[in-house]
């Protein structure tokens, strides 16, 4: 089961004192330990790319760890080592992580390096053959946290698909899982796939960034079935066991440890009316609305404007819920937080977003099931005989134990 991570666990792998990816609020923090990831392997990958036209696919995860320097960016460490970048893809929140989720990235260019941004989140998420013209590979290094409505995956397909059309291959980095020690949830059905669930895949799929590329190419779930050529740099020291600690925001709404094991659950208030902690210092560490039961809530806040909320729900209303900062990580899609909620809304029929909670969800049968009573552990029974489906299909493309 996973549970509420230290930043003192002891595994492989040291990264150094590094700064809060607010820019505004920059801060020391401890030292954060973990698995290797692929990207520090450069001897695995570099002569890869010798000589060679690429594109990146990245955003402010794509760091390697140095012991001098604390944190050296890929893209700048593929320059540093002469390897020909010509453009840098950016997916949700942008290639430096600032934009808020939803938040339209545009394109432009790095004022780091000079390169050409191209946004793969708005009206463009899949590479153009004219954006990919005399690119020879691309490469792929981006932390995902194991959640289906997290759209990293989505971009990975997108990329891999329009360089299985083009016929350049692409090399994924590959990055441990948060979430990775379970499966659990509803699986998505074919009528709500959408940017936030594109395959058949539970609510949480336990599988790392790198596994998961070569099941969309051995499922074939790419348009008309075409793969990828496709190549995973794994990691050392990996076990979809151990905890682990990211050394950095994944996304602006994922500030620690504690957030990135409860977006599971509280990820699907994205789907309702109900503020997820969206405009506060803990976000996915709470939930409320001013409509919720205030006498069965005893816990209150305000949301306001900040660094990946510029408006968040509920702006300047007082807002009745619950503080989860420090409850252990339930190590499952808990579905006791949504379900009261619903229950002490005092508006009912305002509860569901039309058809985001649904997107969210992968299926209409959850949003039917809570509002029929059904009790979470009823509901998580349901979805058993999915799981059980899954984690027989995801066997031969899994690379850790």
């Amino acid at each position: 089961m996973i549970r509420l991570l230290s930043l003192k666990n002891t595994f492989l792998l040291s990264f150094f004192l590094i700064a809060s990816c607010n820019p505004g609020k920059a801060q020391e923090q401890p030292a954060v330990t973990g698995p290797v990831p692929a990207v520090q392997h450069t001897d695995k990958y570099l002569s890869l790319l010798k000589g060679k036209h690429v594109a990146v696919v990245a955003n402010q995860t794509s760091v390697i760890a140095r012991k001098d320097t604390g944190f050296t960016h890929l893209v700048d460490s593929l320059l540093l080592q002469d390897i020909s970048i010509k453009k840098v893809f950016a997916p949700e929140h942008g290639f430096r992580g600032q934009a808020d989720a939803g938040e339209t990235v545009k394109d432009g260019t790095d004022k780091t390096t000079g390169l050409l941004l191209i946004s793969l989140y708005g009206s463009n998420k899949k590479p153009t053959p004219e954006q990919l013209e005399g690119i020879d590979v691309v490469v792929f290094d981006i932390q995902d946290v194991g959640v289906r409505f997290y759209t990293y995956i989505s971009t990975l397909h997108y990329v891999m698909e329009a360089c299985a059309e083009n016929g350049i291959p692409v090399i994924v980095l590959d990055r441990p899982n948060p979430n990775g020690s379970y499966v659990d949830g509803p699986t998505l059905e074919s009528d709500f796939q959408s940017f936030l669930g594109m395959h058949p895949i539970p609510l949480v799929h336990g599988m790392t960034i790198g596994e998961y590329a070569q099941m969309i190419n051995g499922e074939k779930w790419l348009k008309d079935g075409i793969q990828c050529a496709l190549q995973v740099i794994p990691m050392e020291g990996y076990n979809r066991n151990m905890p682990y600690s990211l050394p950095m925001r994944p996304s602006p709404n994922l500030p620690n440890d504690q957030s990135v094991v409860l977006y599971p659950s509280l990820g699907l208030f994205e789907g309702t009316t109900v503020n997820a902690g969206r405009g506060t210092e803990f976000q996915f560490q709470r939930f409320g609305a001013p409509f919720l039961d205030q006498q069965h809530f005893d816990f209150q806040y305000t949301p306001q404007p900040n660094f990946g909320a510029k408006d968040p729900k509920h702006k300047g209303e007082v807002c009745f819920g619950s503080d989860l900062s420090a409850v252990t990580a339930p190590g499952k899609v808990d579905l006791q937080w949504v379900i009261e909620a619903y229950t002490y809304s005092e508006n009912k029929d305002a509860f569901f977003k039309d058809r985001s909670f649904t997107l969210h969800a992968g299926t209409e049968t959850l949003r039917k099931q809570i509002e029929s009573g059904m009790d979470a552990e009823t509901i998580r029974g349901t979805w058993q005989e999915g799981v059980n489906q899954f984690l027989a299909m995801r066997k031969p493309y899994l690379l850790y134990p």
